[in-house]
């Protein structure tokens, strides 16, 4: 398997290849690995019973779903990783905004699984920062071959982590369950919402990622086959895995402390250190959409005032000192890990929204799909260097969300006269999605065709 020639350029229509069905393995894949459990933590943290855990992971994982399966659909049609196609709604140097925040976001993942990695190579007898190092390396060498290599490891994670887990749920089901942990009584509405809030914001996270594994798809390749397939293996691999993370905390009082030998610590599982390899090798592989997504979205920032290309070395270089800089931050916040991650859950959805709404709205509702590839790369382009109403948008709409957040350094006034809800997603989706849509009423698309040149 070669190094991928390509980077942040547009994909010719002679070099598509592939069935749109590999995106269900891709997406199902990519959350079959411990950092899913660990999010499914998060609601009984909050003092949730099962019962209401269940309800606010389905429903947040089905509403989040959306978002990211749209996006995804754009892949085939134009050709382009989904973060420079923002130059199309925020301008070539306006989309360094939403990029950064996007790359902040890669490496947050990427120190999150590269500590539960660590973790579990502890059971094999290597030490955590050593383990989160070897995790780290093997994530890079997956991310350096890039696209065909990605899709290539996630349909064997999809299969080998998939029967790991099956064997990891049925023992889990086997415990009993404290008293009314399945009725749905009554319930802190507040609590219920943020932790809502929490499983949007995983499927919706994905949404810079989905067009980067799907844009090598020839491009007649349908919208809703895009769509269902990458929703399919999305959300119903997070909906699984949060699901086990909620019932593993509420029966393992050492569950959030160190999730992989909290489940190995409790059951005498059968071939353990095989199952435990294999957790470790669906980390390190799915960690490598965080590497590739980074390098990505990097270089697009860079590339107006460099003229960086997405040669072997550039790429070889980027996607280092972003596995560095991960690695570090996973050292740094292992003492913490779940208060840190769903802070950075929350704090991360507040400024996505905006991009989501905006980018999504644009593209169905605005431009209709047609834009001009060459221009998307040309910062003198029709594009031009700032769109003032996309930026103007964003940023109003991160103010709007405000009195709505919740989180453990701010609550704002909504918030608490709601018991603590977190509804700072919807409100902020909603109005960007509205705003959006109204200033550019009257804004005329000339472009007929997707293709460079045109």
């Amino acid at each position: 398997m070669e190094i991928e020639q390509k980077s942040i350029e547009f994909i010719p229509l002679d070099q598509r290849h592939g069935s749109v069905k590999s995106l269900m393995t891709v997406w199902f894949g990519s959350n079959t690995i411990i950092l899913t459990i660990t999010t499914g933590a998060i609601a009984p943290s909050l003092g949730l019973n099962l019962a209401w855990c269940l309800m606010a992971i389905l429903i947040g994982n089905l509403l989040g779903g959306l978002f990211m399966a749209f996006h995804s659909a754009q892949g085939p049609h134009l050709g382009i990783p989904q973060m420079i196609q923002s130059r199309a709604q925020f301008g070539v140097i306006g989309a360094i905004v939403p990029l950064i925040l996007v790359i902040i976001m890669y490496i947050g993942y990427f120190a999150s699984n590269a500590l539960l990695a660590g973790q579990a190579f502890s059971y094999v007898n290597i030490s955590l920062t050593p383990g989160i190092i070897l995790a780290s390396i093997i994530s890079l060498l997956v991310c350096i071959y890039g696209y065909d290599a990605i899709h290539f490891v996630e349909k064997w994670v999809t299969i080998i982590c998939g029967i790991a887990f099956v064997i990891i749920t049925w023992f889990a089901l086997q415990q009993p369950l404290p008293v009314g942990s399945l009725t749905l009584g009554s319930v802190s509405m507040g609590s219920f919402l943020l932790a809502l809030s929490i499983y949007a914001t995983w499927q919706i996270s994905y949404a810079p990622y989905v067009a980067d594994y799907s844009r090598y798809l020839p491009e007649d390749t349908s919208i809703s086959a895009t769509f269902w397939y990458t929703y399919c293996g999305s959300v119903i691999s997070s909906a699984w895995l949060a699901c086990l993370g909620a019932l593993l905390f509420i029966t393992i009082p050492t569950f959030a402390a160190n999730a992989p030998i909290a489940i190995a610590s409790q059951w005498k599982l059968p071939l353990p250190i095989i199952l435990y390899i294999t957790m470790i090798v669906g980390i390190v592989c799915t960690n490598s959409l965080n590497l590739y997504g980074a390098f990505m979205s990097t270089l697009t920032t860079l590339e107006p005032f460099t003229k960086l290309k997405g040669t072997r070395v550039t790429r070889i270089t980027i996607v280092t000192i972003v596995g560095i800089i991960g690695t570090i931050i996973a050292i740094w916040g292992s003492g913490n890990f779940l208060a840190i991650y769903s802070n950075f859950l929350l704090l991360l959805l507040y400024f996505m929204i905006p991009w989501t709404s905006i980018n999504l709205i644009d593209y169905y509702f605005v431009k209709r799909g047609k834009y001009s590839i060459a221009d998307i790369f040309n910062p003198k382009g029709i594009y031009g260097r700032f769109n003032w109403r996309s930026l103007g948008t964003y940023f109003a709409t991160v103010i709007v969300e405000i009195p709505f957040m919740n989180t453990t350094w701010y609550q704002g006034s909504f918030s608490v006269a709601m018991g603590g809800a977190d509804i700072a997603w919807i409100i902020g989706g909603l109005f960007a999605a509205i705003v959006y849509y109204l200033i550019n009423l009257n804004v005329k698309n000339t472009i007929t065709d997707a293709k460079p040149g045109a």
